[in-house]
């Protein structure tokens, strides 16, 4: 079976589990196209990201005129086709949240789309992303292209479900996938009960790199990690206060805030207007091995979000065997146990991060390295792409999907350690 992959931009930094999704199905044998609406304007670094590029074929490669040219096609050849595409392009813009032009604009991606879909053979398209990505693969099924499906992560779709048609797309794909359970739940909340049997957990998940390998011992520094694009729904400002308060308390901490972001002035300023500037170290972008490494070096992984999915990023830190203090927010609980394998506040609550940073720091570290097992335990359990990948390969194909994807001992509830990753 041959299946394209639309992503608004791919392969990008941040999308990492979008890559081992599909390195993972094409294991399972499926032949995936990659397709990209727009190029990723800065360098990739990254070598697996540059293969992906070679791979990918992005929609807006001829910028405007391109997609005029293929407006121009369809308006000569497929009129009937490309007027009822239009009419529902019109439909979905008014009332959006970004107009009839942009919904335009859309419908001439759909356009280039399609030919590359039929030039390529492909069956299936399938979106990650519940917004201009999936607006593209239901207009190319307008057009007469293949069925499609996508994937919601969330918080983006969640915060605006009604001006990106999210119900609209729900009932017209032939399924779609959440990243956790409470994403379920949102995608259950618009469309009716009837349509309820369409939607599926489809987790993120990670590779041998990160499940295959035994981690390192929870070194005993006071240093908590917090890796994130430096963006108001992750929460690193708030981060900054606790960490102060534990500081000017004479506690001794350390944070390390991996990532860069709109953000980053904002939040250094804050750092310096709490004097706070030798507990903190900011690294800016990082690749994923100076990410791996910073989250090894450090005690905890810290992310208090205030919106989110299920951060890919708890995913790794557990396996790295490093606990993890988060908030209860979306995805984030059906991972993290509170005392089993982490600590988690309620968001926006500076005096319960601060009593989860102060405890992290008050563990000694054999406990830490429990804490750690478990966190490994979990992660292998719910989120091994193998796995995520071949219940994607079942709904592709047609098939049915009966549980939620958890690996639990047999005749009981506990999780267990796939093979890969037991001993």
């Amino acid at each position: 079976m041959k299946i394209a992959y639309l992503i608004n931009q791919y392969p990008a930094i941040s999308h990492t589990f979008v890559r081992r999704e599909i390195q993972a199905l094409e294991q399972l044998g499926v032949d995936v196209v990659r397709f990209s609406v727009r190029r990723h304007p800065a360098g990739l670094k990254d070598p697996e990201d540059q293969k992906e590029l070679e791979k990918t074929h992005v929609l807006l490669e001829h910028g405007a005129r391109g997609l005029a040219e293929a407006l121009a096609r369809w308006s000569l050849t497929r009129p009937v086709q490309l007027a009822k595409a239009a009419k529902r392009a019109t439909e979905l813009g008014l009332n959006s949240d970004r107009g009839v032009l942009y919904h335009g604009a859309y419908l001439a991606e759909a356009c280039v789309l399609v030919e590359q879909l039929e030039k390529h053979g492909v069956e299936h398209v399938h979106a990650h992303f519940g917004t201009n990505s999936a607006t593209v693969a239901m207009l190319a099924r307008e057009l007469g292209g293949p069925p499609f499906s996508f994937t919601v992560h969330g918080p983006e779709e969640f915060d605006k479900p009604e001006t990106i048609k999210l119900g609209e797309k729900i009932r017209a794909s032939r399924f779609v996938a959440a990243i956790s359970s409470f994403g379920r739940s949102q995608l259950w909340r618009r469309v009716p009960s009837t349509e309820w049997s369409k939607v599926h957990v489809v987790r993120c998940g990670l590779d041998a790199s990160f499940l295959a390998k035994e981690p390192a011992p929870v070194p005993d520094v006071p240093r908590v990690v917090c890796v994130g694009r430096l963006h108001e729904q992750k929460g690193q400002a708030l981060l900054v206060e606790a960490v102060a308060r534990v500081a000017k308390s004479g506690t001794p901490i350390e944070l390390v805030l991996v990532g860069g972001g709109e953000l980053e002035e904002e939040i250094k300023a804050a750092v310096a207007r709490h004097g706070i500037e030798k507990n903190v170290r900011f690294t800016g972008w990082a690749s994923g091995d100076v990410v791996r490494r910073e989250v090894e070096g450090g005690r905890a992984m810290v992310l208090p979000s205030f919106a989110e999915g299920l951060p890919v990023v708890i995913m790794e830190a557990l396996a790295l065997g490093r606990p993890v203090i988060s908030t209860y927010v979306a995805g984030i609980p059906e991972l993290v146990a509170p005392g089993d394998c982490g600590w988690l506040c309620a968001a926006g609550s500076v005096e319960q991060l601060e009593t989860a940073l102060r405890e992290c720091l008050a563990t000694p570290i054999p406990r830490l390295n429990e804490m750690a097992v478990e966190g490994r335990r979990r992660v292998s359990a719910m989120h091994d792409i193998r796995v995520s990948a071949q219940r994607l390969k079942t709904l592709f194909e047609g098939g049915e999907l009966e549980d939620d994807g958890v690996a639990r001992e047999e005749g009981s509830g506990e999780r267990v350690v796939p093979p890969h990753v037991a001993g």
